[in-house]
């Protein structure tokens, strides 16, 4: 028996991607073990293989481990009359609406993924998810051998990343705080909102400070109307919105922050949250999804409400009181030991030695 995984795309930096790569690690410890997709970026081809190269090559007896994470009609197909054993990794689906004005047929990919969610219950041995919160969407929808399986994550690695000698040198020059987001920037991560809060924040609280938006922006029409948003605010000389970056800059930009924000509205995990508390980099960010879950205390939890001026206010005390700082910092440190790499490969295991 070899034992695989499936992912619906796979691409750098994206969170299901990464995550795919670490249980990799761990299943090559076990023997044969590589991961699949439907949609492969360009710069993946070395490292993931298309869902056709399964379908030829796998045999009944193999496990598949799927990561849920958006619908796909040709892989809910195939895994719906692939006659190996099937266990589902869930990482949580956006809801649509926040695309259905953006791009329908994303939107629609994301209502199918919940449908194939359904469908699947019964083909699948066992289900793990990577958050209390996604574990109870799971079993609100009959699933019963739901486990928890925390994401392998290893937050020390981007922190021995060398910063990039070139983006280091350009945040050291800069004169007032900077306020970091990374995450994909797209319409349920609320980036306009960031945006509108910091235009407050920067026009009547902390007239220095800086902007960087980092991430992929996988919608062009909504990547070009944050930068539009940015002009009409007149932040454009003091935000920026790169796009995706590579680890070095991405370590930089960790490294010169002086406080995280995000202002997501839908998150399964949140993986940046952690990285920003490795950097003891103080976070900001709203009560949504599993976001308490992953702070667990050690940031300031703000409302699920769209006041900016309130986000304005929360960003200008973190970076203003020193006490406050201190003390996010250190109750950063402290959450990001209860992730520990080992712990979340043996629980992996663990599980997956249940069906195995």
């Amino acid at each position: 028996m070899e034992i695989h995984q499936l992912v619906v795309s796979a691409s750098p930096g994206d969170a299901v991607t990464d995550a795919a790569f670490g249980f990799r690690k761990l299943l090559r410890r076990i023997g044969p073990s590589e991961v699949f997709a439907r949609y492969i970026d360009p710069r993946l081809f070395d490292e993931v293989h298309s869902l056709p190269v399964f379908e030829r090559c796998s045999h009944p007896g193999d496990l598949l481990l799927y990561h849920a994470s958006i619908g796909e009609p040709e892989v809910a197909r195939f895994l719906l009359s692939w006659p190996g054993r099937l266990v589902l990794v869930y990482h949580n689906i956006t809801p649509a609406r926040y695309f259905a004005g953006l791009d329908p047929a994303f939107a629609q990919l994301l209502t199918q993924g919940r449908v194939e969610l359904a469908l699947l219950r019964e083909r699948v041995e066992m289900a793990m998810a990577v958050s209390r919160y996604n574990a109870a969407e799971l079993e609100a929808l009959g699933y019963e051998d739901v486990r928890l399986c925390p994401l392998p994550v290893d937050v020390d690695r981007l922190a021995g990343v060398a910063p990039d000698p070139a983006a280091a040198a350009k945040l050291a020059a800069l004169e007032g705080p900077l306020v970091l987001f990374v995450g994909q920037l797209l319409p349920h991560k609320r980036p306009d909102l960031l945006l509108s809060a910091f235009h407050v924040l920067s026009t009547y609280l902390i007239p220095g400070a800086h902007l960087a938006l980092l991430g992929p922006g996988r919608q062009a029409r909504y990547h070009s109307a944050l930068v539009e948003l940015a002009r009409e605010l007149g932040l454009l000389h003091s935000s920026t919105i790169p796009g995706w970056v590579e680890p070095g800059v991405l370590a930089a930009y960790y490294r010169q922050a002086a406080v995280f924000a995000t202002m997501s509205e839908h998150e399964g995990v949140c993986v940046p949250l952690l990285e920003a508390m490795r950097f003891d980099v103080p976070v900001v960010a709203r009560e949504f999804g599993a976001v308490p879950e992953t702070m667990g205390g050690a940031g300031v939890v703000l409302p699920p409400s769209d006041d900016p001026l309130l986000v304005a206010e929360a960003l200008a005390e973190v970076l203003t009181d020193e006490a406050l700082r201190g003390a996010l910092v250190a109750r950063g440190r402290s959450r990001v030991g209860d992730f520990g790499l080992e712990a979340a490969e043996a629980r992996f295991l663990s599980n997956l030695a249940d069906v195995a």
